[in-house]
């Protein structure tokens, strides 16, 4: 890796070379692809636009916050979760994995660098990968020269915030779920949450383990799974069952047995999609609630479920049933979006959306050496996939390149004096 700068009065301008692909990202998705690539003994450079790895994890969680799944089935490529861990790891033992994940193989991304673009230059068949330094108070300008390009930003980049009408005159306090931490806070409030997720519900419970009035807003059909069936994790459980049997038969086996373990949620206000929780992940990509106590709680009247919103006004909520709340604060637990539209300049590979066009197993790959990772909707382990068959890819060619002592020095020279 070199680099060329240039300095005026209000901004510095680099430009750098990268012997290896730029990995957007310093997620577990990005570490994923930077471990599997060390294997492939290939060099890379991550960009971070926080001043850590994995920010989501380390600042947009709330504190009660475990793996959903057991630890098996979320751990990256080439190093395990440590044997003393418990079978669904918390916040912190996620990041202290994720940290020492980093330090083992070396990974040291590039931190409070935003990506503002990336772009495939034709003429000189190599990516432009654009980035702002956000740490420090002189603004500085670095662009990356890559021939591959890693998108490690994931599908929980941005937080998604809806359009309701009069929440913006609302006069209490309205934050997304990335920013709630505990409940501690709101003992005795009156706290509405707008979204039936895992978040929803989690933050949900905690709320009510903290003495808040929490109302959950439960706008349209769920899947809630209990997190353990006979003793196994219920991921656990339908992933055995189908290496045997299609999904539609395992979704009938898993609603089967949810309703002898649950009984009949729909009298709470919980009523289930008319696609089987499996099908529904595979084609819309909705995660199943996977149930850690909140049911419990909207069973005992502790959490109240409530339809959609028709509108706020000051300090209060009217629902689309016609019913008016008075409410302290909203907690906005309505998911996260891919921001790659807004910076990777390519339309092929990616929708609109952000989310590769290609359907699973086929969305890791694009032209030009373009590549995606954490995009496929199964959590860790899609991701871990995925980082495998990347570095496997970019370090075949890699080694040929070595091997056959292409000199590409002279053309990157050329791209670089067009600046």
């Amino acid at each position: 890796m070199f680099s060329l700068s240039s300095n005026d009065d209000f901004i510095s301008r680099r430009c750098v070379w990268v012997n290896g692909p730029v990995i957007v990202g310093a997620g577990p998705s990005g570490l994923a692809v930077g471990s599997c690539l060390r294997e492939q003994g290939v060099p890379f450079v991550v960009l971070e636009k926080a001043d850590c790895i994995a920010s989501l994890w380390q600042k947009r969680t709330y504190d009660r916050l475990k793996l959903h799944l057991p630890k098996q089935f979320c751990q990256l490529p080439n190093m395990p979760f440590p044997d003393h861990f418990p079978e669904y790891p918390s916040k912190k033992q996620f990041i202290d994995y994720l940290e020492s994940y980093a330090k083992h193989f070396d990974i040291t991304p590039q931190f409070n660098e935003c990506v503002q673009s990336a772009k495939y230059d034709e003429a000189c068949r190599l990516w432009r990968v654009k980035t702002v330094l956000t740490g420090g108070s002189a603004r500085a300008e670095v662009e990356y020269i890559c021939q591959w390009l890693v998108v490690a930003t994931g599908e929980n980049a941005e937080r998604v915030v809806p359009e309701i009408e009069g929440l913006k005159e609302f006069s209490g306090e309205v934050l997304h779920a990335c920013d709630y931490k505990s409940g501690e806070k709101f003992t005795g409030k009156r706290v509405l949450v707008v979204g039936c997720g895992n978040s929803g519900m989690e933050v949900s419970l905690d709320l009510c383990n903290h003495n808040a009035k929490p109302s959950m807003v439960v706008r349209s059909s769920v899947h809630v799974l209990p997190r353990e069936i006979f003793g196994k994790s219920t991921f656990e459980f339908a992933v055995m069952m189908m290496k045997w049997l299609p999904v539609w038969i395992v979704d009938k086996i898993l609603l089967i047995l949810t309703w002898f373990i649950m009984g009949n949620i729909e009298k709470y206000g919980l009523k289930r999609p008319s696609i089987g929780p499996l099908e529904l992940k595979n084609t819309q990509g909705k995660t199943p609630v996977l149930d850690v106590g909140a049911l419990q709680k909207i069973r005992s009247r502790d959490i109240k479920v409530v339809p959609g919103i028709k509108r706020f006004s000051k300090g209060t909520v009217e629902l689309v049933n016609g019913k008016n709340l008075e409410i302290d604060t909203v907690v906005l637990a309505t998911g996260y979006c891919s921001n790659v539209p807004y910076w990777l300049q390519e339309t092929e590979f990616f929708s609109k959306n952000g989310f590769p066009n290609a359907p699973f197993p086929n969305g890791w790959k694009g032209k030009a050496g373009l590549y995606a990772v954490g995009f496929t909707r199964r959590g860790l382990s899609g991701a871990a996939s995925d980082a495998a068959r990347i570095a496997q890819d970019i370090g075949k060619v890699y080694k040929e390149d070595l091997n056959q002592k292409k000199q590409k020095v002279p053309s990157h020279r050329r791209c670089i004096s067009q600046l």
